[in-house]
């Protein structure tokens, strides 16, 4: 056989059968107290959840919790490495592992190789450029010209 329990509205405790005192409002609700000292702090309208005795203040303050529940263990990152595309594993680590004066003179040999290229691409584009640019195909059908203009006379001088 079960027993049915209620629960004080004030303090929280279990209200045994036979036991506490019920308190009904005008507006039909009806309260369940432990005691004289539970409903007499409720009619003052104190809060439970500041006063040290009730279920409300000690869940509040996480009182008697620890005893229950052991705390969260947090787990601890592990450090993981993974391969890059386009590089392996080995090829990060051996690259790791190098002599900084051995890295430092790959990277320069590197810049020194972009930079040429791109020189070679410029000058290569400045060329092409020649060829193509207009003012200076038209200065080569300009000395064309000239050279059969001296034939004829010049007629800037001459007065109309």
């Amino acid at each position: 056989m079960s027993l049915k329990l209620d629960l004080c509205n004030f303090s929280g405790y279990k209200i045994y059968p036979s036991r506490g005192i019920r308190l009904a409002r005008t507006d039909g609700k009806i309260y369940n107290f432990v005691s004289k000292k539970c409903r007499n702090s409720y009619l003052m309208k104190k809060n439970p959840r500041k006063i040290s005795w009730t279920v409300l203040y000690r869940r509040k303050h996480k009182k008697g919790t620890e005893a229950d529940v052991a705390k969260k263990r947090t787990r601890k990152a592990v450090k993981f490495q993974r391969s890059i595309q386009g590089a392996t594993l080995e090829h990060i680590l051996a690259k790791r592992n190098q002599k900084p004066e051995v890295r430092k003179a790959q990277r320069e040999q590197m810049i020194r190789s972009q930079k040429e290229k791109a020189k070679a691409k410029k000058e290569a584009k400045a060329v092409t450029k020649k060829k193509t640019d207009t003012k200076a195909v038209r200065a080569g059908q300009k000395k064309i010209t000239k050279g059969n203009a001296k034939s004829r006379p010049n007629r800037s001088n001459v007065m109309m």
